[in-house]
């Protein structure tokens, strides 16, 4: 253990007995929660960020959205309005969020986007406004206990698993991990594909010592789709600058370097809020690579944040550049997975807007 983690294990402690205070207040109804005759399906983690929850929740809506009416819920995280607002064709990230925007964008012609800080009230106002929604999902809501899930479910990067982990400011756990006993399953992501049979049950073993020897465990990748392009008019080269603004972008940058030509990356906190000078500081260093053949990647949550600012696409001028679209897949029982899914979802859904406080 690290000099700085053992000097910041007392502030770990103050802020895990806050934690478990508050959970305490919950389980014991003190403080309440709410549910509700529509199923609500819940997406988190124990950590903070970089778990892969927005590809979780595009998956989620292409396994159910055929068969039901869903509605996304997120509370908007980065935007600069406040409030309850259902996604329509006048927002954009600033509005929404980067990842609900990118949710409507992909699928807002047949699911429902909203935002709202205060889930609870968010689902009664979506009740009263999309009536026949028969599932919520909400997007990471492990910790906001004002809503309780029919379906609760914990995600975990295979690289940063949270067993391993310690609580903030020690570590990235929000919680401690004696919480992951909330879940009904888990999902570790971000596996590599080679993940072996022995290798997942440690894993598996690792994890049920704090959620509970009868849950679930699923194993599930990340896979790269071709580039796109979303500005510029050359094609696509293979001598790439990456940009990112994401928790966790090293998986992304080796899965470059390794099938193309990585010339650099240029690293910005998560959920970044890209200005002009930003890009005139990703250009400068672009420029400084003498060759004459090349472009300007991203992440698909960044190219949310900059697609639509007209000063941004100014300074970036006619230069290649694409976003590369990410998918989660499942190494193993992906077919059980949304079996297991359905199976769970309430059959008899009401569509009256009855609100229970448990």
């Amino acid at each position: 253990m690290s000099i700085t983690r053992l000097l910041l294990l007392p502030f770990a402690a103050l802020y895990k007995a806050a934690t478990d205070v508050r959970n305490v207040l919950y389980e014991k109804k003190v403080k309440k929660s709410y549910s509700f005759d529509r199923t609500v399906i819940s997406v988190g983690n124990l950590t903070a960020g970089g778990t892969g929850k927005t590809p979780f929740v595009e998956m989620l809506i292409r396994i159910l959205r055929d068969r039901h009416n869903l509605s996304v819920l997120s509370r908007g995280y980065g935007r600069k309005t406040s409030g309850f607002r259902i996604a329509g064709q006048t927002d954009n990230a600033s509005t929404l969020g980067d990842e609900p925007f990118q949710y409507f964008l992909k699928f807002g012609d047949t699911v429902t986007v909203a935002v709202g800080e205060k889930r609870a009230d968010a689902i009664k106002k979506l009740i009263d406004e999309k009536p026949h929604t028969d599932i919520f999902i909400l997007d990471d809501a492990y910790q906001h206990r004002s809503v309780l899930p029919d379906i609760n479910i914990l995600l975990t990067d295979f690289h940063r698993p949270f067993y391993k982990d310690y609580v903030l400011p020690a570590g990235m756990l929000r919680e401690a991990r004696k919480n992951a006993a909330r879940a009904d399953f888990i999902v570790v992501t971000k596996c590599p594909a080679d993940l072996s049979s022995e290798q997942r049950e440690q894993i598996k073993q690792n994890i049920m010592r704090y959620a509970g020897m009868e849950k679930e465990v699923f194993f599930s990748g990340i896979r790269y789709l071709e580039p796109v392009r979303f500005h510029g008019k050359d094609a696509f080269s293979e001598h790439i600058f990456l940009f990112t603004g994401i928790a966790n972008p090293a998986p992304m940058a080796d899965y470059i370097d390794t099938k193309y030509h990585l010339l650099e990356h240029k690293k910005f906190p998560d959920h970044y809020d890209y200005s002009a000078g930003a890009a005139e500081g990703i250009m400068k260093n672009f420029s400084n690579h003498d060759i004459r053949e090349k472009c300007l990647l991203t992440t698909e949550k960044d190219m949310v944040r900059i697609r639509n600012n007209e000063k941004l696409m100014e300074v970036f001028g006619d230069v290649p550049l694409f976003y590369l679209p990410i998918e989660l897949y499942f190494l193993e029982k992906g077919d059980f997975f949304a079996k297991y899914l359905k199976d769970r979802i309430k059959k008899d859904e009401s569509k009256t807007d009855k609100i229970t406080r448990w």
